[in-house]
C-alpha cells in the first residue's frame, strides 16, 4: 500500500486510499451472531442487549429508487452491539418502540455514516428525538480525511474491504436473502468497529 507521508496522520494511518490500494485489501464480512428480530422473544432479547451498550453501530437500508423523483422510506434498521447485530424490519411496528428508546437514549452513542439523512427519513416511519448520535464521516473529515464513506474509512482505518454486493437489492422484500442479511449486518458492525478505532486513535477528542 502507498505510504506517502503527506497523506498520513502522525500515527501512521493513511488519510486517503487509492482505488488500487483498496482493491488489494482483504474482503471482510460480519461473521458474528446475527438476529433478524421478528418474534416477541427476539424483541425482548434485542432490547436487553442493546440497552446495556455504551456504543452501537447504526445503519439503515431503503428500497432503491430508479426513477426521477421516486423515493422510499427506510425498510430496515441495523444495530450492532458487542455481541450481535440486530436487524429490524420496519414493517413490524413492534420494532418502533425499541428503536425509539435507543435513539433517544443519551447514554448510548449511535455511530454511523451520513446519519442525518438516515434519521430524517426514519422519522417518516415513526417519531423520535435523537440524542448522542455520532457521524463517523464528520469525525474523519475533521481529522483531515477527504474520503468519508464507510467503505473508504474501513479501508483506511480497519485495513479491510467491504463488498458492495446487495446495496441496490429489494430491501422491502418480506424474506431477505442471506446475502442481504450479511451485507446489512456488515455495515452496522463496521460502523461500531470504526468508532472503537477512532477512540483508540484519539480522533473522537479532536
Amino acid at each position: 500500500m502507498t505510504t506517502d507521508t503527506s497523506f498520513m496522520f502522525q500515527n501512521g494511518t493513511l488519510r486517503s486510499i487509492s482505488r488500487e490500494d483498496m482493491a488489494i485489501l482483504p474482503i471482510r464480512r460480519y461473521e458474528g451472531r446475527l438476529s433478524l428480530v421478528s418474534t416477541p422473544q427476539a424483541f425482548e432479547e434485542a432490547c436487553g442487549d442493546i440497552l446495556k451498550e455504551t456504543v452501537v453501530g447504526l445503519d439503515t437500508e431503503t428500497r432503491p429508487a430508479f426513477a426521477k423523483g421516486e423515493s422510499y422510506a427506510p425498510c430496515l434498521v441495523q444495530v450492532a452491539t458487542e455481541h450481535a447485530v440486530y436487524l429490524f424490519q420496519l414493517r413490524h411496528p413492534e420494532s418502533h418502540p425499541i428503536l425509539q428508546e435507543l435513539l433517544e437514549n443519551p447514554q448510548i452513542v449511535k455511530s454511523g455514516i451520513a446519519l442525518a439523512h438516515d434519521l430524517r427519513m426514519l422519522k417518516t416511519v415513526f417519531t423520535f428525538e435523537q440524542r448522542n448520535v455520532l457521524d463517523l464521516g464528520t469525525v474523519a473529515r475533521r481529522s483531515g480525511c477527504s474520503q468519508t464513506g464507510l467503505r473508504n474509512l474501513a479501508g483506511l482505518f480497519l485495513d479491510f474491504r467491504i463488498p458492495k454486493g446487495a446495496r441496490t437489492s429489494n430491501w422491502a422484500a418480506q424474506n431477505l436473502s442471506t446475502q442481504q442479511l450479511t451485507y446489512a449486518a456488515t455495515d452496522a458492525w463496521a460502523c461500531r468497529e470504526l468508532f472503537l478505532r477512532f477512540e483508540i486513535l484519539g480522533l473522537l477528542e479532536a
